[in-house]
């Protein structure tokens, strides 16, 4: 695509060049530009892409976006929001691959992954070709790529919203972050279905209040637009238990459907039975009685069960085929996932991040266990301060026996963010042991027959971050270890 078709997607901008180059690529990373590149300056929190703009023309860029004045022997236009200008470009170099598939968005502060992960195996069941945008990565159809956030930036997202077009995807399905809603990283995805789970505390040390972040959650649902496009109808899947529901309601234009347990919604689960092994239910679906039995544990999971129903519904799907083949999924990975090498107690290992997340699992597993509760559990480093004694103080209540550890420390000492979490639980028994390796094998040790252990905080995560090193580290890798060591098995 030439330079001048390009920008014509911008409206206004300054400068407009002579000279018209072909663009092949769009880039923001310096290090990936190439012979014909178009290089966007990004202003980050810790980089700008400002300073890498002669290393971009060193490596083959052919034209500069940038908001700052820049004397360069390339062409360079001038907008003022680089970050804007990229969703804008990026969504018409890629030909709007949003326009051409159905899209899905779920936002929420917990259980985003455990609904994108189970709408994705509904409708491969029902025959579609899939998309899935979120944090175990991104997949289209069976092909698997890493992804380093929840929610990609621009590029990115447009860029695979492209391949799945040229795979012939049918269904995109994708979490969306409240900080990539606030970032403008999904400007141009044209949502038809978008999904709320919850609002609980989490990501204060960027949103500053819950205010804050309830609002940029909102955003999802004002996206879906104003009209009424009956070829290509919106809706709204909301859980009415939650307070802002109330809020996302006002918010949107598109049709509504409530979900809940506690409050009269169009999809509602009744009669609650949780076990070890799975979960039932009865599901009234706009006044038609059906009950569902589940393989997940817990009534957090009931809540994405019916987000999950609500989402597949409008995609076409009967109803009695959907409760058919959520009664097979078997889980979903990093949450609720028990690592099982034939010992005589229980070991789970759970994304659990928030306080909330915390408390649903740890009330799950005093539901159903016998013997004794262990916790292990951190706080991850640079992020949200104020929640870590209250995890502390979720953990203590809802545990017998509390180990405290590292969960990402990243730039943060670990032992600082320990004494954080410890401030919630003064005067209570607990161990702290830095090392989460060894804080694994100590509750793994220390369990007895009838035990449940939770490893809280990582889930799928398969490394560990500890100042700028990206260690490799999988608790259910590590707990397998220290279950084979204590069985004797290697």
């Amino acid at each position: 695509m030439k330079l001048h078709e390009l920008i014509t997607a911008l409206h206004y901008f300054r400068g407009l060049p002579k000279e018209n180059p072909e663009i092949t690529t769009i880039e923001v990373d310096s290090r990936m530009v190439k012979l014909g590149s178009l290089f966007i300056c990004l202003v980050g929190h810790q980089v700008d892409g400002h300073d890498y703009v002669e290393e971009a023309i060193k490596n083959g860029a052919v034209a500069i976006i940038t908001q700052k004045e820049i004397n360069v022997n390339v062409p360079v236009i001038k907008v003022r929001s680089t970050t804007r200008t990229l969703a804008t470009l990026a969504n018409a170099f890629y030909d709007n691959p949003t326009a051409k598939m159905q899209m899905i968005g779920i936002t929420g502060t917990n259980g985003k992954t455990s609904v994108a992960h189970l709408i994705n195996d509904v409708l491969q069941t029902y025959g579609q070709k899939t998309g899935l945008i979120g944090t175990t990565g991104i997949k289209i159809g069976s092909e698997e790529f890493e992804s380093r956030n929840t929610t990609p930036d621009a590029l990115i997202l447009q860029r695979m919203f492209h391949h799945m077009v040229e795979a012939q995807v049918e269904t995109a399905i994708m979490e969306v972050s409240s900080h990539a809603l606030h970032m403008g990283r999904v400007h141009g995805c044209q949502y038809d279905i978008t999904v709320f789970t919850n609002l609980t505390q989490d990501h204060l040390d960027y949103h500053k209040t819950m205010d804050a972040y309830r609002q940029s959650k909102s955003l999802l649902f004002s996206q879906l637009g104003n009209g009424f496009d009956y070829q290509r109808p919106k809706y709204a899947i909301l859980n009415v238990d939650d307070s802002a529901t109330t809020e996302y309601i006002v918010a949107t234009q598109a049709m509504v459907i409530t979900y809940g347990i506690d409050k009269d919604a169009d999809l509602q689960a009744q009669d609650i039975q949780v076990t070890s092994s799975g979960t039932k239910f009865r599901l009234n679906a706009y006044g038609v009685e059906k009950d569902v039995n589940i393989k997940l544990v817990g009534k957090f999971n009931v809540y994405n069960i019916l987000a999950t129903i609500g989402a597949t519904l409008t995609v076409g799907a009967e109803l009695d085929f959907i409760i058919d083949a959520l009664s097979e999924i078997k889980g979903v990975p990093g949450r609720f996932e028990l690592v099982d090498v034939g010992q005589d107690f229980t070991v789970i290992v759970d994304y659990a991040h928030t306080p909330d997340g915390l408390e649903n699992v740890l009330r799950t597993i005093q539901e159903f266990t016998k013997g004794n509760v262990f916790c292990v559990i951190g706080c991850g480093g640079d992020r949200d301060k104020t929640k870590r004694p209250i995890m502390a103080q979720i953990a203590n209540q809802l545990a017998d026996h509390l180990i405290l550890t590292s969960d990402n420390p990243r730039t943060e000492d670990p032992l600082t963010i320990l004494k954080d979490m410890e401030a919630g639980i003064e005067g209570h028994d607990h161990q702290i042991i830095i090392d989460r390796r060894e804080a694994i094998y100590l509750a793994i040790n220390q369990a007895h027959v009838d035990d449940v252990i939770l490893i809280a905080g990582k889930g799928e995560e398969t490394c560990q971050i500890i100042g700028d090193e990206i260690l490799a580290f999988d608790d259910r890798l590590v707990a397998q270890g220290a279950i084979k060591a204590k069985l004797g098995l290697e």
